[in-house]
């Protein structure tokens, strides 16, 4: 499949630069996964638009303030060449964190990426926190090990030192207000460097009229990293290799799922990552003969999920707007149809949607 065949037209000022005042006042797309028909309605009304039995499986994921800001020890610094002159001279160091290996190691893009060589060190705030290079990966990931030098945690500095993760097509610094609305109601778990930004639209309110209806809400979790939102590299979809996302799918949720299956009740999932999360334990069930829907557990998600992909878990997806030529849009078209997905976005588009994500969002069934 060619990359442009998940192009679409997007004025830039759709693309939501900040949430709105109360979650649950978004917009809904409502689209008939057979059918193509899409419907508009209010975010608010997500409750009353639900049968009643369906399950709903949440990515309890949180956030962690994943940008860091710190200054270049001088370890192994290299000569400044006339293009990073002005770097050196400040020293300045952008870390990106993007995935948990242990307790104090984490891959990160780092910028400037070039000059940072194997060994070199960068400091953070005061000096009370420091990170050395271990190693230099491929799409320009580094390897960091990071070492507190008073009595808090790692953990405990990235929440002080750190900034949330805005994505880029938020043209704006991040600010206080983000550490909340940057966030689902129900996160719980840290991890990720991205919100599953379909939970963004849910309050505590709707929750709660939610399970007024009878509707059964499990959970699992699905740490976002850079599987979720790098770029396709190439003209077609099928050389696409995936980056890596952990999740854990609790014994619960899976007991939960098998029975929503055999009961002949809709399992909706609330966002695409929990689409990645569900269908890679589906597949691996299917390809280890388990008669399990899901298999639970830990486990790394390397899915790329493309137009022909069959769907074994998803019967029904919650999901924001997404950018054109990325895996995102690639898994909402395999779930309901490109020429379907892309109809509905141009509706949006046409009716003045806000895109992405502190943007609406779209109810596939």
């Amino acid at each position: 499949m060619r990359l442009d065949e998940l192009d679409y037209r997007l004025p830039r000022d759709q693309i939501a630069q900040r949430p709105l005042e109360r979650r649950e006042a978004s917009r809904l797309l409502l689209l008939g996964r057979p059918s193509g028909v899409f419907e508009d309605r209010l975010f608010a009304e997500f409750p009353s638009v639900l049968r009643g039995d369906e399950l709903l499986v949440f990515n309890n994921a949180r956030v962690i303030p994943a940008r860091l800001f710190g200054r270049r020890a001088g370890v192994r610094s290299q000569p400044p060449s006339r293009a990073t002159k002005a770097e050196h001279l400040t020293g300045r160091v952008e870390i990106f964190l993007t995935r948990e290996l242990d307790a104090d190691t984490w891959e990160a893009l780092v910028r400037p990426g070039r000059k940072m060589q194997v060994g070199e060190r960068v400091l953070f705030g005061n000096g009370e926190l420091e990170a050395e290079v271990l190693s230099r990966g491929q799409l320009g990931l580094r390897t960091l090990r990071f070492i507190s030098h008073d009595q808090s945690s790692i953990g405990r500095h990235f929440e002080r030192l750190g900034h949330v993760p805005l994505p880029p097509y938020i043209e704006r610094d991040d600010e206080t207000s983000d550490r909340e609305r940057y966030q689902t109601v129900f996160a719980k778990r840290p991890g990720a460097i991205a919100a599953p930004t379909a939970g963004l639209h849910f309050s505590t309110e709707i929750l709660e009229k939610i399970r007024a209806r009878g509707v059964e809400i499990r959970e699992l979790t699905l740490n976002v990293g850079l599987g979720t939102f790098q770029p396709i590299h190439g003209e077609t979809l099928e050389g696409h290799v995936m980056h890596s996302e952990s999740y854990e799918i609790p014994d619960e949720t899976a007991e939960r799922l098998q029975a929503a299956r055999e009961a002949g009740r809709p399992i909706l999932a609330i966002g695409t990552t929990v689409v990645r999360a569900l269908e890679d334990a589906a597949l691996r069930a299917a390809e280890s003969s388990s008669a399990k829907l899901v298999l639970p557990g830990k486990a790394e998600a390397r899915l790329f999920i493309m137009p022909r992909f069959q769907f074994r878990a998803v019967e029904g997806l919650l999901t924001n707007f997404h950018l054109p030529r990325s895996t995102l849009l690639a898994l909402v078209c395999a779930f309901a149809g490109r020429e379907r997905v892309l109809a509905a976005y141009e509706h949006a588009v046409n009716a003045s949607y806000r895109f992405y994500s502190y943007g609406d969002c779209m109810l596939i069934r």
